[in-house]
């Protein structure tokens, strides 16, 4: 494979710039791929939980399956809590990024915000503040979110429940991972 030559962004020329590109979109196309590989790092961790991070995410989006959400929303239950391995006091804000550009504004926001949310249902045990959420109340999302945190989020962690397998899920994933919806580096106004 040719490789650009400069050594700075600054030297770069049209050739490598050409070069870069050619071999992004290979890169891009496996996004999937390391995604779905990363979610399994969540198998057998269970801290302290009756399942482990991977069955609770598994659940959560068999969850959103069976109750017929679309197939974003399903992704969005499933890698929701990816990010417990690298971004521990922030997991929310990791799989909002990693998703921002395949899903819904709404999405991406229940998303970023599903960690305060879920706290409603522990943060008093913790000595925190278990409605930390109502600083969003006023916020157009807030009730779809406190609903995902609800109905899929708090109560997937039943180890006697008929959750799928990750092979279930897999093309699932592929295909709203396939392309994002929009460039990332257009201005919003243009």
């Amino acid at each position: 494979m040719e490789r650009a030559q400069f050594s700075a962004m600054t030297e770069g020329t049209a050739q490598d710039w050409q070069r870069i590109s050619a071999q992004f979109v290979p890169f891009a196309q496996e996004l999937p791929e390391r995604i779905l590989k990363h979610l399994k790092l969540l198998d057998g961790d269970f801290g302290g939980f009756p399942i482990d991070r991977l069955q609770h995410s598994l659940q959560t989006a068999t969850r959103a399956q069976r109750d017929g959400r679309d197939d974003e929303f399903v992704v969005c239950a499933l890698l929701h809590d990816i990010g417990d391995t690298l971004g521990t006091y922030n997991h929310a804000e990791i799989a909002a990024a990693i998703l921002k550009p395949f899903v819904s504004e709404q999405n991406h926001w229940m998303l970023q915000h599903h960690g305060v949310f879920q706290g409603y249902y522990f943060f008093h045990y913790l000595g925190l503040d278990r409605n930390q959420r109502d600083a969003f109340r006023e916020h157009k999302w807030y009730a779809y979110t406190e609903d995902f945190c609800a109905t899929y989020d708090q109560n997937s962690f039943d180890p006697k429940y008929d959750t799928l397998p990750l092979e279930a899920f897999e093309p699932i994933v592929r295909r709203v991972l396939a392309a994002p919806r929009a460039s990332l580096y257009v201005a919003k106004d243009s």
